[in-house]
Order: structure tokens, then C-alpha cells, then sequence
């Protein structure tokens, strides 16, 4: 059993791992910069502990004397669907930063076990055909534009991390399950004013409970030096998923309307109109012997059917 620190301990997968890590016998700190954050991790089982890690200088102060021989890294900001790009300057510090100092902070205490959460759009906000990309395929690669940024810093925290003893990448799909970001589409489903882009882009999910058990399964068994598509067994448009999504909320099916009208936010007019991806998850069932519990958003968004979504 490892004594275990995870930054980003209450967001939607960050829960998710401290429980599962608590009940996999692990020992359990918690990063939360606010007390309600602390008593929610208290409450998983872990041990709270008060630091920011923007703050490289106060998060070793606040780890002085604590033993760790992991770190999983699942901070980001993100509370809802980004629309702007500058609604994702944050995560993209906390991803090149942030993850600088968890680094720094690891390497003071000696941690050999790094995870860290990256993110499959690192392969590009583009039409990558139907071929399911592998982690071989370029990824981070900076193509002139706003969404440099993104890519920049998606490619900060690997390199930091993947040069690390220990390190390990979760390139994970688009979030979906008892969150936030799922609750709110939901009501906008229900209220019918979430329509569907034509034509609509292709994006690959991942439930945030199968995401935290492969936060897990590469803390214990992934391979040094080595990243892994986190997502589940079947890519979906977007047109489809928010027919699965209205579904789940009792809706009718979301009305369509052309992509043209999101061009005021284009963030989400590239997300959801001009990005078509498909990966494949072989090498994270084959090298960490994970298998996603839902192996759709079909699946995954009919079990959410009725839920209270507790976190």
C-alpha cells in the first residue's frame, strides 16, 4: 500500500479517486484549499491538507515532514462546457504550473509514483478521420492560433511528468456522469434549449467513474514514462450524444440548428462542429487491465436516468 497525495480531490473524478484509493487500502491526502472542500474529503477518508499548488512555495510548506510515494494530479478549472478560450487560461496554468509544482514537492519527498490528467484534445481541435488514434500519434503539437495555448500547455504537463520517475499520463475523453458539467446539460435538455449542432462534430466520452478506476489502476500498474487514452469503446457525434443526454432527462430530442449559430463562442463552435476524433483504448485495457463499466455514453447517461447525481 503507498501513501498517496491527490490534487484536485473535489472535483468530479478527484473524489472519485480518493474514494477509491481509500478503499484500496492506500493511505490518503487530500489537497483542498477551502475548508468545505476539506470536510468533503474528510468524509472519503482522507486526511485534508490546506494548500494551493499554484503556491509552490506554501504547498511545501504544507507537505514538511509528511511522507508520500504518489501524487495524482486531477486539478483542473473547469466547472462547465468551456465556450471561450479564456475560459480555459486556468486549467492551462494548472497544467503547466500547477503541475510544475506538484513535480517540485514530489521530488523534495521522494514520491516514484506520478499520475497526472491530461486530456485527448491534446491531439488536436481538428478532423483526425475515422482511423482511432493511438498514443503514438503526435500530440501537443502547436499548429498557429488560439488553440496553441491549449496544446502548449497539454504538452507542458506530459513532458514535465513523462520525464519523472515514475510518471504516467491519463489522456482522458470528454467527461460525462454525476457531475457538474452533465447536470447542467441535462436541465438544458429538459428546458429544450440545449439544440444540437448540423453538422456536428465527434468526440470520444469517458464516464468520470471509469476515469477515476484508471486514475487508480496506472497509479498501481501503469508502465513508467508512458500515456494512455482513457476513454470508452465507442466514439459518438455530438449530435447523438445530446439525443442520449435528453433521453436520460425525460426530453424530447434536442432541436437542430446550424453550427453557424455558435460561432459567437468558438470554443465551443470548434468543439462541438469541427473536431471529429476516434482513439483507441486498447494499450489502457492490455497494459493496466482496466476496462471501462460503461463501454458507451449510451450506457452510461440511461444509468443516470432518475439519479439525485450525489457527488
Amino acid at each position: 500500500m503507498m501513501k498517496v497525495m491527490v490534487a484536485g480531490a473535489t472535483g468530479a473524478v478527484g473524489q472519485r479517486v480518493v474514494s477509491r484509493l481509500v478503499a484500496a487500502g492506500h493511505d490518503v491526502l487530500a489537497l483542498a484549499r477551502r475548508p468545505t472542500g476539506a470536510d468533503r474529503v474528510r468524509a472519503r477518508g482522507a486526511v485534508p491538507v490546506a494548500a494551493d499548488i499554484m503556491d509552490g512555495d506554501g504547498l511545501i510548506r504544507a507537505l514538511n515532514g509528511r511522507e508520500l510515494d504518489g501524487i495524482v494530479h486531477q486539478a483542473t478549472a473547469i466547472s462547465g462546457m468551456p465556450r471561450r478560450h479564456s475560459d480555459l487560461d486556468a486549467t492551462d496554468a494548472l497544467r503547466d504550473e500547477g503541475t510544475r509544482n506538484l513535480l517540485r514537492a514530489g521530488q523534495a519527498l521522494g514520491v516514484r509514483r506520478f499520475v497526472t490528467q491530461s486530456f485527448f484534445l491534446g491531439y488536436g481541435w481538428q478532423d483526425h478521420g475515422y482511423e482511432p488514434l493511438t498514443e503514438d500519434k503526435p500530440f501537443g503539437v502547436e499548429v498557429g492560433g488560439k488553440f496553441d495555448a491549449h496544446l502548449r500547455s497539454l504538452r507542458s504537463n506530459e513532458d514535465q511528468v513523462l520525464a519523472s520517475e515514475g510518471g504516467v499520463a491519463l489522456r482522458y475523453g470528454l467527461f460525462y456522469g454525476p457531475d457538474a458539467m452533465t447536470r447542467t446539460l441535462l436541465r438544458l435538455c429538459r428546458r429544450r434549449v440545449m439544440p444540437a449542432p448540423r453538422p456536428a462534430g465527434t468526440l470520444h466520452p469517458i464516464h468520470v467513474d471509469d476515469a477515476a478506476d484508471a486514475a487508480v489502476a496506472a497509479l498501481e500498474r501503469g508502465r513508467a514514462g508512458q500515456a494512455y487514452n482513457v476513454v470508452d469503446d465507442q466514439p459518438v457525434g455530438m449530435d447523438e450524444y445530446l439525443d442520449a443526454m435528453a433521453s436520460a432527462a425525460g426530453a424530447r430530442r434536442p432541436l437542430r440548428v446550424p453550427a453557424s449559430l455558435l460561432r459567437p463562442w468558438p470554443y465551443l463552435h470548434a468543439l462541438l462542429t469541427a473536431v471529429h476524433i476516434r482513439l483507441s483504448n486498447d494499450k489502457a485495457k492490455y497494459e493496466l487491465g482496466w476496462r471501462p463499466r460503461f463501454p458507451s455514453c449510451r450506457e452510461g447517461l440511461t444509468a443516470l436516468a432518475g439519479e439525485a447525481f450525489d457527488d
